[in-house]
């Protein structure tokens, strides 16, 4: 496999983990005014859309610790620890939620031509979009926003709780859509049409304590 058909697929298995509800672009946002996320987690179960991918390359999916696998009846996902975060999961209309956060843990990919490991997962979640870095085999690199995550399309739950004070956020089932730039990407790599737009390769689930900021 070589290092371009490396990087696309890495980077192809690796956005939906960027897609959390918290993230926006340091920056971007004015110091103090973003909250922080705590005792977090991320699980991404891929649809049998994107197993296709998969069984084309014939490629094997584990996790590196302290990430896992979790599989039941709706299928097969990777659960991944939140290290760090911080913005604004927005109750009140999650398409508007946005942030930066760090994940533990990571993907191990094995195909007949080759094996790949993604780690070191950074995702910032910004006007619907979700992009970041990553490091490849041990080789940090950073794609352009390759999903669409449909916030509005989840299930969002909330502790009630005092105004200002920490509170569990749960956001399930929340698909993943590629951008153009993924879908002409992966075409020109690997042949296709494979998926459009609207295909949903992904449903991402995201955990959390988030405190909001005291300024």
């Amino acid at each position: 496999m070589s290092a371009t058909r490396r990087g696309v697929l890495g980077a192809a298995l690796t956005a939906p983990l960027l897609a959390q509800f918290t993230g926006t672009a340091s920056g971007t946002t004015a110091a103090g005014t973003l909250g922080t996320v705590s005792d977090g987690w991320v699980e991404v179960r891929w649809t049998p859309r994107a197993q296709e991918q998969l069984d084309r390359f014939q490629a094997v999916v584990e996790a590196v610790a302290p990430a896992r696998l979790v599989t039941d009846a709706r299928g097969t996902a990777i659960r991944f620890p939140v290290r760090s975060g911080a913005g604004d999961p927005s109750p009140a209309k999650p398409s508007k939620a946005h942030g930066n956060g760090r994940l533990d843990g990571g993907i191990a990919v094995s195909t007949p031509n080759g094996d790949v490991r993604v780690t070191e997962l950074e995702g910032v979640l910004q006007d619907g979009l979700a992009f970041g870095r990553c490091a490849v085999n041990g080789v940090d690199i950073g794609h352009r926003s390759v999903f669409r995550p449909g916030a509005d399309e989840g299930l969002l739950t909330t502790e009630s709780v005092a105004l200002g004070r920490p509170m569990k956020v749960r956001l399930a089932e929340v698909p993943l859509r590629p951008t153009p730039e993924l879908v002409e990407t992966f075409t020109n790599t690997f042949g296709g049409p494979a998926f459009t737009v609207d295909t949903v390769l992904a449903y991402v689930t995201a955990e959390g304590v988030y405190t909001p900021p005291t300024s």
